[in-house]
């Protein structure tokens, strides 16, 4: 299976015919210069070309009202002046007489994108289309877009494969009011929207775009709005959203379809998002939904009109659905204030209907939301100097995906190269292993062993290889030995992640070289510090929905913000972890220290070797599917342990400061002038 690209120029046959300030960015260069840095780039050819489709009457009738698709279809036969007086009934679009005929282009495309990933043709993929659709309604045309082409790509995959749950994920920095009227009343359909509110005063300006619209009848809770009351969104802002709401959301809905809404106009540059995300931020964004659903994964265009970030974004997103390396981030100071508090309302907001956020914090105490605030008339417009940001070179494709390190009795995994090496440590490197690993007596074996995972962890920081796994016979010594030679350079961080009551920490100081993170269910003699976590959990791993809760909440923020070079995961012996969420949390890790991942597992736990195998080489796990709530004493334990890191961790904070705990607001301004990345 492989990744689906879905593009026809026929799209960019249309544009605006008179003069409209508002429409003017949506020029078909949007489309035209994000395809040719695909092509550009290599990524086109890499991907498997899905030819595009028009929509049928009955599948555009799937969201949009018949009066409105009859409009439309007379729309090509218009005279100029028509266009105009027609485009007059509808708010911030334009028509053009070729514009009907890309509309059902568009929409077709993103149903053809289904197909293939649905049916298992492919992975996942992607659909550049235009024109947009997010904010098209039942019968009306809106904020550049005709028909809802998401909308109508979910009720299709609902229909056609009984698909009964569907996640769509809109990143777009406008809110897409005719997704959530759409399915604002429907459990079946979570719909999940960031964008620039500002209290009401940026576009489209609706009251129901706050964090407190969570859905009507039977789709209460299933609505989740995440208002941005500043511009100026950072990496940081937009990961801790994922990593506390969305995420933990989403793997409670489970969903047996992800449909992504990609506006990158949320991105930094953009005139219509004034953000500072920079464009590998969503290949963070893209590996975090990849093993939601078993991986069927479908990203629709939506807006984008900095003709610089735009195909930068774009490619990092297919990069990421390819199973390319992932950028390491940057800039992760954590999230701004306005950002907590948005967090927070929205989190207090949605705790009556999902138990993931059963110990999420009451509203904050000053009311931000529009309930009460007066709206001004005109927002100020802000002078803007243009940025600039850093370009993240072309990934490096290692030429081995993954080395498997393993006894002559166990067989490799399909696709995992055995790790076998003509190389010889040398002599000072042996001797350190013999004093500080061997006693007297000791099995030579263990040394081969010591030596061989040296090597595979040198191939791997050479980018050599990207991941490796390895199955030894005592995983508190080989920890030790790889942990030791990692950190020999002053510029490595090492993330070590175990799974299991295993003692791994008599080697770790808090010099901030390494981070430890140890899920089990008996406390250790070591005390918790900012590099030794030990999330301790009643009825050990067994609890799955506990140690998803810990790792999302937990594990995925630390790991941002300390940024590893080299990321170990440890599965000792009886680590009881099920077998779907070890390939999950294999997977999830990859999004650190450009995917060098090294698995150490015990030699009684080799029935997972074939598991780790498949998740190292970027096959998505199997859905989790619907699990029972956290045990209350584990959500205790992973908020208590949330607070007490969240002073040195501020990737872990959910809610605002008080406002006498800050000397001054730590908003992000309203304007993006002088800022610089």
């Amino acid at each position: 299976m492989g990744t689906a690209l879905v593009y026809d120029e026929e799209m960019t046959r249309y544009k605006l015919l008179w003069v409209d300030p508002t429409c003017k960015i949506e020029v078909p260069e949007r489309l035209t210069v994000s395809h040719e840095a695909l092509v550009g780039s290599g990524l086109a050819d890499r991907c498997v070309s899905i030819p595009v489709r028009e929509a049928t009457d009955a599948e555009i009738l799937l969201v949009h009202s018949e009066e409105y698709l009859e409009a439309v279809k007379r729309t090509p036969h218009m005279s100029l002046e028509d266009l105009m007086e027609f485009t007059l009934q509808y708010g911030d679009v334009y028509f053009h007489p070729n514009i009907y005929h890309c509309a059902r282009l568009a929409a077709g495309a993103a149903m053809q994108l289904v197909d293939g990933v649905v049916m298992g043709k492919m992975k996942n993929g992607m659909a550049l289309v235009r024109p947009p659709g997010h904010h098209s309604q039942r019968s009306a045309a809106n904020g550049f877009c005709v028909f809802n082409n998401v909308a109508i790509a979910a009720r299709y995959a609902q229909q056609k494969y009984n698909i009964k749950r569907v996640l769509i994920v809109d990143w777009d920095v406008h809110h897409g009011q005719g997704v959530q009227y759409c399915f604002e009343d429907d459990p079946s359909v979570l719909y999940f929207s960031w964008h620039r509110y500002e209290h009401q005063k940026f576009w489209p300006n609706l009251r129901e775009s706050d964090y407190d619209s969570v859905g009507k009848e039977g789709g209460a809770g299933f609505t989740i709005n995440v208002p941005w009351n500043k511009v100026g969104m950072t990496n940081s802002d937009y990961l801790s959203v994922f990593c506390h709401l969305l995420l933990p959301v989403a793997y409670e809905f489970c969903p047996e379809l992800v449909l992504v809404c990609a506006g990158f106009d949320s991105a930094i540059g953009d005139p219509e998002g004034e953000m500072c995300a920079t464009p590998d931020v969503f290949a963070h964004l893209t590996h975090l939904l990849m093993n939601l659903a078993g991986g069927k994964l479908c990203v629709v265009l939506e807006g984008g009109y900095n003709l610089t970030s735009l195909p930068q974004s774009v490619c990092h997103t297919v990069h990421t659905l390819l199973g390319d390396p992932i950028p390491r981030p940057v800039n992760l100071s954590g999230p701004c204030t306005s950002a907590l508090e948005s967090l927070q309302c929205v989190r207090s907001a949605h705790k009556p209907y999902w138990s993931c956020l059963g110990h999420a914090a009451d509203l904050p105490p000053s009311d931000i939301s529009t309930k009460h605030v007066k709206l001004s008339g005109e927002r100020e417009q802000s002078t803007k100097e243009e940025m600039v940001w850093p370009v993240h070179p072309q990934p490096v494709v290692c030429s081995v995906r993954t080395a498997a390190l393993l006894p002559d009795d166990t067989v490799c995994p399909d696709g995992c190269r055995p790790f076998s090496s003509s190389e010889i440590l040398n002599f000072p490197t042996v001797s350190k292993l013999r004093e500080k690993f061997l006693s007297d007596g000791a099995d030579l074996n263990v040394l081969s062993t010591l030596s061989s995972l040296i090597l595979l962890t040198d191939k791997i920081q050479n980018n050599e290889i990207s991941s490796g796994l390895a199955l030894v016979p005592d995983v508190s010594t080989a920890v030790t030995c790889v942990v030791q030679h990692v950190t020999v350079s002053p510029s490595s961080r090492v993330l070590i992640v175990c799974v299991g009551d295993e003692n791994i920490s008599s080697h770790i100081t808090d010099n901030g070289r390494s981070l430890v993170m140890l899920f089990n269910s008996r406390e250790m003699e070591q005390q918790m510090s900012r590099f030794y976590v030990p999330v301790f959990l009643k009825k050990g791993c067994s609890d799955v929905a506990g140690v998803l809760q810990a790792v999302l909440g937990l594990l995925l923020p630390l790991g941002y913000e300390f940024d590893p070079s080299f990321v170990l995961l440890v599965r000792p012996s009886g680590c009881g972890l099920s077998d779907i969420l070890w390939q999950q949390l294999t997977g999830l890790l990859q999004c650190f220290a450009l995917g060098h991942t090294l698995v150490l597992i015990q030699e009684d736990e080799k029935a997972c070797v074939g598991l780790t195998g498949s998740a190292l080489l970027g096959f998505p796990a199997p859905s989790l599917e619907v699990c029972n709530a956290p045990l209350l004493e584990n959500l205790e334990v992973v908020e208590g342990l949330r607070c007490r890191l969240q002073t040195d961790w501020k990737l872990l904070q959910t809610t605002a400061p008080e406002p006498d705990e800050s000397a001054e607001p730590r908003g992000h301004p309203a304007s993006t002038s002088n800022i610089c990345l």
